[in-house]
């Protein structure tokens, strides 16, 4: 009997720290912010390389303006760059062809695939026309305040506009979100079988986090963030992300790119 395929989707939406700016403290994310992305970045492209896989960065151009050996480092570590828009904060409808393009200036490589900023809804119609393959803008799951999502896909589909829609994964039946805020909540032992339990029943685990998150936040209480977000970030994340790198390792998964993953489902 074949062996069911398990293939790790991880990627990190790679921007300018903005997070306070939601919890309305005056805050300069480029001239403040990008020091604790780069920080961040930093740390998770060290983790990746001594474990040896690879992931996808959705990247917006105020990032890749302002950190061209990070962005050097992504693309020459064998990482996929994606689009992620131009002002993180601030997003508009242009953002979709205009960080396509910018990246490519400043990159030479032209991203295949979109998120959008906050996993919020975008028009599918237009990546399509701007050439994007795939799209990785949906949580399917209920999060009060910011997501309801429960009558869709909770895996990969197909939209009418032919492009894939790659969800962040969610467990089987009760749709518990397994974003990157679970990993900083959910004792590490619970997550992880979770996150097991949910590859071997979709044959595909899909998540992100940010690299703002692997910078000491518990440290700067000028942010003003909440704890759950403050909870577990830093080393600790760092030391998480190791140990889920290591089991998904153990269940003989393969750690893949976004494009990777679109080029080898079926276009119907």
């Amino acid at each position: 009997m074949e062996r069911k395929r398990k293939a790790i989707l991880l990627s990190f939406d790679t921007e300018e720290f903005d997070v306070p700016l939601e919890q309305g403290v005056s805050y300069d994310p480029i001239a403040q912010g990008m020091e604790v992305s780069r920080y961040g970045i930093g740390k998770i492209l060290d983790i990746l390389r001594a474990a040896g896989v690879r992931a996808t960065f959705f990247c917006t151009t105020n990032f890749a303006e302002n950190a061209p050996h990070e962005m050097r480092r992504i693309i020459d570590e064998g990482h996929e760059m994606a689009a992620h828009g131009c002002d993180h904060f601030r997003p508009v409808p242009e953002d979709i062809a205009r960080c396509k393009e910018r990246l490519h200036e400043l990159t030479g490589h032209t991203p295949q695939g979109w998120r959008q900023p906050r996993m919020f809804p975008v028009s599918d119609s237009e990546l399509k026309r701007c050439g994007y393959i795939y799209n990785s803008s949906l949580n399917p799951a209920f999060i009060p305040g910011r997501y309801m999502h429960l009558s869709e896909p909770r895996t990969p589909f197909r939209t009418k506009e032919g492009l894939l829609q790659i969800p962040a994964s969610v467990t089987p039946y009760f749709r518990f979100p397994l974003f990157w805020l679970a990993m900083h909540t959910l004792p590490m032992w619970l997550y992880k079988r979770w996150c097991r339990w949910t590859l071997r029943h979709d044959g595909q685990f899909v998540t992100y986090f940010h690299p703002w998150e692997f910078y000491e936040l518990g440290r700067h209480p000028e942010f003003h963030l909440p704890l759950i977000i403050r909870h577990n970030s830093g080393a600790t994340l760092q030391r998480r992300l190791r140990e889920l790198i290591e089991a998904f390792k153990a269940e003989g998964a393969e750690f893949i790119t976004y494009t990777e993953y679109t080029q080898s489902m079926p276009k119907s």
